[in-house]
């Protein structure tokens, strides 16, 4: 069945062909809880009704208009996003088709911004030893994992990575005479659930400011509410220069965007950049849905159900569970065991009457929860209870 597809992935032994809020069925009628929410893309569930409704009606309408001219649906969508990130700093966006290319977007404007301010030679992108920023030759570039980067060299140059914490290591590598920005995640999302430390990212950047080095914020996974505020540098109170977002804004439909602050919100021009899919009215429709929803005390409820996920599994005391951490609706739990075993176990447990667990990993050891937001209380118990059997 599957002889058509390039090796790429190594798939669970499970076909779906239907969904409903965070339930998952496969093609021989099982049922399956979703607690990864397709790594973190379905933030609203799937079949969401106002998502079906928004999308079906836009289809209807107009399915894509290419960048020569603008649809009312981009439009909203874009003064919408750029309202929600404005507690953040964000003046303007570009729109694009993935995390991978919104990374690509914000190397760019840190470059030409550099060029403009600076002259030549300051263009190193600074990045962090266990990141994930995409699967680009430029994105794997920026990437401080040397297991994606295999097979695959020689890569983009201009790029330098550092440990994760470390104040001196990034004190002497945001050298402003040849670097151009400093793109770090909010939550180390692919190399097991990582926050990164207030004091780390405060002083990380009061250094950009000070040396007119772009901070680039890679929100990616953590964005768009998935911790509890609607973009993760919230948190720590500080404004970027530059913010990258995808995987839930659009409640499942392909969608990148690239954000910027004060700074640097009108370094891009005319041909500067570009995307054939980016601003697809589709993909609009279906991301003024998520961003009229998660927002206010929809955010207060992501917390709030993520802290009981983190609550229930230190209370188990199992000694198979090492450490929990995370925030909001994206949580890792390190275990003894290795983490696919336990995947796979959640698949194969689905039978008649009885719901499998779907549930992801993140490097060798670690368990990622990231369920959509409007999971319920009861679904989170049920989910837990089947993982509570899973472990052992």
């Amino acid at each position: 069945m599957d002889n058509f597809f390039m090796n790429t992935y190594h798939r669970l032994p499970v076909t779906f062909a239907r969904g409903e809020g965070v339930w998952l069925t496969d093609v021989e009628g099982k049922k399956y809880l979703d607690f990864g929410s397709g790594i973190a893309v379905n933030c609203l569930g799937h079949a969401y009704p106002p998502l079906v409704k928004a999308i079906a009606d836009q289809a209807a309408k107009l399915n894509h208009v290419c960048n020569y001219y603008q649809s009312d649906t981009a439009l909203a969508f874009a003064e919408k996003l750029v309202e929600a990130c404005a507690p953040a700093g964000m003046k303007r966006v570009f729109l694009a088709n993935s995390g991978a290319e919104a990374n690509e977007g914000a190397i760019k404007i840190a470059r030409k911004y550099s060029l403009v301010k600076h002259g030549p030679g300051r263009h190193r992108i600074v990045s962090l030893r266990g990141s994930f920023h995409g699967r680009t030759i430029t994105s794997l570039s920026a990437t401080g994992q040397d297991v994606f980067h295999k097979d695959f060299g020689p890569f983009t140059e201009g790029f330098a990575y550092i440990p994760s914490g470390d104040l001196e290591a990034l004190d002497k590598a945001l050298d402003p005479a040849v670097t151009a920005g400093f793109l770090v995640e909010a939550i180390q999302g692919e190399s097991g659930i990582r926050p990164q430390a207030a004091e780390y990212i405060k002083r990380a950047a009061e250094l950009c400011a000070q040396r007119d080095i772009l901070l680039l914020f890679d929100e990616v996974q953590c964005g768009v509410g998935r911790t509890g505020t609607f973009l993760a540098c919230e948190a720590y109170g500080i404004k970027p220069d530059v913010v990258t977002l995808a995987k839930g804004l659009a409640g499942g439909i392909p969608v990148g965007a690239v954000l910027a602050g004060e700074k640097a919100a009108d370094i891009l021009q005319v041909s500067d950049h570009g995307s054939t899919f980016g601003g697809n009215p589709i993909a609009a429709a279906a991301g003024l849905v998520v961003l009229d929803t998660v927002r206010g005390p929809f955010l207060k409820e992501i917390e709030r159900k993520g802290e009981k996920i983190q609550a229930m599994l230190r209370d188990w005391k199992n000694p198979k569970i090492k450490e929990v951490r995370g925030r909001g609706l994206m949580i890792g739990a390190d275990i003894t065991d290795e983490a696919w075993p336990i995947l796979e176990r959640g698949v194969s447990t689905a039978a008649a009457g009885n719901p499998g667990l779907l549930i992801l990993s993140a490097g060798k050891n670690t368990l990622r929860f990231l369920p959509p937001y409007i999971i319920s209380d009861a679904e989170i118990e049920t989910g837990m209870e089947i993982l509570r059997r899973l472990l052992g």
